[in-house]
């Protein structure tokens, strides 16, 4: 449960400083998407997706929970099929979780409120769907 809280308040914070360092809203389909867009060079978007996997590797490791295993040939179809499935939901939705549910809730924006609410809507009936 601590880590949790912990580890909301740090993507608060961490999409706080991005909004006040450089005026940009901190989601991470929209990130990536720019990187994609104009190829990989240093620059804040690349070294901010470079911290993502490094700070998520240091905290598993720093709690003792750094175990990986290599799914079968059937998760990683599974895993890509959920990743390109993600992606499109995320252009359709002009943003992810981060962006909508983290950034946009917190400045009000009534576009995003209505996608978090669908975002949570399509996972619980996913959820019960699937169990």
């Amino acid at each position: 449960m601590i880590e949790a809280a912990a580890g909301g308040t740090l993507i608060g914070l961490a999409a706080v400083w991005l909004f006040a360092s450089l005026g940009r809203i901190a989601g991470i389909s929209g990130i990536v998407g720019q990187v994609i867009d104009r190829g990989v060079s240093v620059d804040w978007p690349v070294l901010f997706i470079v911290g993502l996997g490094i700070g998520g590797w240091l905290g598993a490791g720093l709690l003792g929970g750094l175990a990986v295993s290599l799914p079968d040939p059937t998760g990683w179809v599974l895993l890509v099929a959920g990743g390109v499935l993600v992606g499109f939901g995320t252009r359709l939705g002009s943003g992810c979780t981060s962006g909508h549910g983290v950034c946009g809730m917190a400045r009000f924006s009534g576009r995003s409120i209505v996608a978090t609410l669908t975002f949570v809507a399509v996972g619980m009936l996913t959820a019960t769907v699937i169990h």
